[in-house]
């Protein structure tokens, strides 16, 4: 049990490190490359910052853990809203207001619907991945046509929050290499814990992929929404979520399905899926109505995340 619990946290910590050194290395190439600043930020940065979700759904799907494949990216866009953003509500209140937010968030819960609907026969398959992924390039489309097209010039620079990337020949095939090498390692090792764990304590690798591994994987957007509360940025933050969810359902779960179809785990259709889209709705509701995330509204928010994993023990 202690070795299972040292390769999960292990694995996880390695996915965030290598994953980091893919998306800078990444941006690198890109940015030597001539790529403007928002299409890097629209594609390179939003997929790479997605790629040990990624790795990991993969690699659980192609091991048969379907649970945790699914799991994860449902547990994840259940974390982002209810955990996510209620601890920053509890230190600096939290406005969704950031521009084009709304359009967006039409956008996460139309995907949503989409989600539920593939998930109701119990399989997402290649088809169902393909036109999750297909929703998403046309996602990515329409946002950098209408950031061409504005009026003012949309702001793309990721750099504060990614750090810098590298530049010189040798730094991005480095830096490269860790994320390409690394990644698949540290996704063996995050899923060879989980169902160790999983055996250990006789429950299904699908509330591992809700719950430990969904919660994991969702630590660097806490970090970075933390952070843009403290420096009073919280509308930044949810589109940050709402862009992290739409990635979740189209790139992760589309890719995957293409790669290795998964089997959808009965409590996930049955319970699961509709405390995502409760929580997605819920999101929808705080933008649409201006309405600020403050004190009371990260407490209720923290405490139906903790009856969500409670309900894990009945």
């Amino acid at each position: 049990m202690l070795l299972s619990t040292m390769l999960l946290l292990a694995g996880m910590a390695l996915l965030f490190w290598t994953g980091d050194f893919l998306v800078k290395g990444a941006v690198g190439l890109a940015e030597n490359l001539g790529i403007p600043q928002l299409v890097i930020g629209l594609t390179v940065v939003a997929f790479g910052t997605s790629a040990p979700e990624l790795f990991i759904s993969v690699q659980a799907a192609l091991a048969g853990q379907s649970g945790i494949a699914v799991g994860n990216v449902v547990g994840s866009n259940i974390a982002n809203v209810l955990l996510v953003i209620g601890l920053p509500a509890l230190l600096a209140p939290i406005l969704a207001d950031q521009a084009g937010l709304r359009r967006n968030m039409l956008a996460m819960i139309g995907l949503t619907v989409v989600f539920l609907w593939l998930l109701s026969n119990g399989v997402i398959g290649r088809l169902e991945g393909g036109l999750l992924f297909a929703g998403l390039c046309a996602f990515i489309g329409w946002q950098i046509y209408e950031g061409i097209t504005a009026d003012q010039p949309v702001d793309h620079d990721f750099h504060e929050e990614l750090g810098d990337a590298p530049h010189t020949g040798w730094k991005v095939a480095f830096y490269l290499v860790i994320g390409i090498v690394g990644l698949p390692l540290a996704a063996q090792l995050t899923i060879a814990g989980a169902v160790d764990i999983a055996e250990y304590f006789d429950i299904s690798d699908a509330v591992i992929g809700l719950t430990v591994i969904a919660i994991g994987t969702s630590l660097p957007e806490l970090a970075t929404t933390l952070m843009a509360a403290i420096r009073n940025s919280g509308s930044v933050a949810i589109g940050n979520i709402v862009g992290s969810n739409i990635f979740n359902l189209a790139a992760i779960m589309g890719l995957t399905a293409l790669i290795a179809p998964v089997t959808v785990a009965d409590r996930i259709i049955l319970v699961d899926m509709w405390v995502m889209l409760a929580t997605s709705l819920l999101l929808a509701a705080l933008a649409f109505a201006r309405i600020t995330s403050g004190k009371v509204m990260g407490v209720a928010m923290l405490a139906a995340f903790g009856a969500y994993i409670a309900s894990f023990l009945y």
